[in-house]
């Protein structure tokens, strides 16, 4: 083993530190509830500051549909040192339905592969950039999904939701039979960290995530939630990966209340929207500002799956 790769297994194998992985969800504003990029033009600039601030890498997963509508701010992101990710081809449910949402049918499995090759295809020639780490719109991944990816060549998919299923907690490489245990694939699933330690309320351990609380409590408030992750992690002699999901129309003012399409409106629950904007990005700040003085190590996907190998 050569000294670079000596030197990346000791970092792993740490466990007075631990890593941190930030990702962008590069998508239609509100998710699937706006057709509208706001947030991609004007929200993406504000994370760009506080990501150069503190000299953070990130990964920027983009929606095929995202990318070739806003081929500057691709470009933007790319030339400030940031990593190329893909993210679908629309907002939409590419791999297991973990609970229903209406008027959202999940992609027909016979459409997937399609459907990820189009957007995989078009973030390269929009970035001119061969993205290598992947993310399922709303974390609903499947096995399906990471042979897909696979055999497309990605190296790290970032869309395990650890808040419903539990386990596995730390980076592996999972089985070609269930994408969620532990196996022999080539390709890195980064688990998207939540509160481990918390007696959950909800059916599907909602209430244990981390999204979005960063701006609808406080970066402090979710440091508790980092904190009792890192030490549910350790106490299991594993080092701690924190991966966390975020979106560039947090940063952005969105419409409170409903939204109005003509033939109907739509209206999310006001966690959704609250506090996006300048307040978003004053406690995405503070926590970068905490993970630093904590020890983190920030790494994009794609470095972080390298170190897997």
């Amino acid at each position: 083993m050569n000294t670079k790769n000596q030197n990346k297994k000791e970092s792993i194998e740490n466990k007075t530190s631990f890593d941190v992985v930030f990702g962008f969800d590069m998508e239609t504003d509100i998710g699937s509830y706006t057709p509208y990029y706001n947030g991609v033009q004007h929200g993406t600039p504000f994370i760009l500051e506080v990501l150069e601030k503190h000299g953070v890498q990130a990964t920027f997963f983009w929606t095929g549909h995202a990318a070739e509508n806003n081929p500057n701010i691709v470009l933007q992101v790319k030339e400030a040192g940031h990593e190329t990710g893909c993210h679908g081809l629309f907002h939409e449910t590419l791999g297991d339905e973990i609970f229903p949402l209406p008027n959202n049918m999940p992609i027909l499995p016979e459409e997937v592969e399609g459907r990820i090759t189009r957007a995989t295809n078009i973030v390269k020639e929009v970035s001119g950039t061969n993205p290598l780490s992947f993310r399922c719109p709303r974390l609903w991944g499947s096995t399906k999904v990471v042979h897909i990816l696979e055999k497309l060549g990605y190296i790290a998919d970032a869309s395990f939701p650890l808040y419903f299923y539990g386990e596995p907690f730390v980076p592996y490489h999972p089985s070609g039979e269930d994408w969620t245990r532990q196996g022999e694939m080539n390709i890195l699933e980064i688990p998207n960290f939540c509160d481990l330690t918390m007696e959950s309320q909800d059916e599907y351990n909602r209430d244990r995530d981390q999204w979005p609380l960063f701006r609808t409590e406080s970066a402090e408030f979710l440091m508790e939630k980092v904190e009792n992750f890192i030490s549910f992690v350790r106490s299991r002699d594993k080092r701690p990966v924190l991966c966390f999901y975020l979106h560039p129309w947090e940063f952005y003012p969105m419409p409170q209340g409903a939204i109005s399409f003509g033939e109907c409106s739509v209206k999310p629950l006001p966690f959704i929207t609250k506090n996006c904007g300048p307040k978003a990005v004053k406690q995405f700040d503070e926590l970068c500002r905490l993970l630093k003085e904590r020890g983190g190590r920030f790494v994009t996907a794609k470095e972080l799956a390298e170190e897997y190998k």
